[in-house]
């Protein structure tokens, strides 16, 4: 993978073991982590067993550190998470100072367009509660497309689960063609 990936805005790299206080900090944030855990605090280790979220603490593969390129703030972090057989996994979180300024699309399309063009993958999906709005459309601004809407049956259901689980993607070949006339994916 490479060393640093560029938007207009924003400066993106592998997580090191440095970034460990930004990446707990983030997940203090109770809105922030609303969608995921109902806003509970993550513990310091990012061990928890009943969690079935990233919680990167710095160094894992797949995790991207986002800081705006004029202050060198921290933003949040990005993920494209390999599964396997072509296909990857988004994800993002981005601390709430960073919210409605468009940093989680520019991210996220910029993750699409190297998932694709540098990184060999042939899918990207994506996953939200149905009612995370902000976070669909980050990932329709993406390139993703709604793939299904999935009810579970949670033992601790967190306010708004009844609307489901929604799943995006997209594959490679509909990535080429919404991007033909821009190879680099600025659309």
């Amino acid at each position: 993978m490479m060393a640093t990936l560029e938007t207009a805005r924003l400066r993106l790299r592998p997580s090191v073991t440095g970034d460990r206080d930004d990446l707990f900090a983030l997940e203090q944030d109770a809105e922030v982590m609303r969608f995921l855990n109902g806003g509970e605090p993550t513990p310091p280790d990012g061990v928890d067993p009943d969690a079935d979220f990233l919680m990167p603490r710095g160094g894992e593969a797949g995790i991207w550190v986002a800081a705006e390129k004029a202050s060198d703030a921290f933003v949040g972090w990005f993920s494209l998470y390999d599964h396997g057989h072509g296909k990857a996994e988004l994800g993002y979180r981005l601390r709430r100072a960073a919210w409605g300024q468009g940093y989680g699309s520019e991210g996220a399309k910029a993750l699409v367009c190297a998932g694709f063009s540098q990184f060999g993958f042939v899918r990207i999906i994506a996953n939200t509660m149905a009612v995370n709005q902000g976070s669909r459309r980050v990932m329709e601004k993406a390139g993703l497309v709604h793939v299904r809407t999935a009810h579970a049956d949670w033992e601790h259901p967190l306010p708004g689960s009844e609307a489901g689980e929604v799943e995006y993607a997209i594959t490679r070949e509909a990535w080429n063609v919404a991007n033909e006339n821009h190879p680099t994916g600025t659309v």
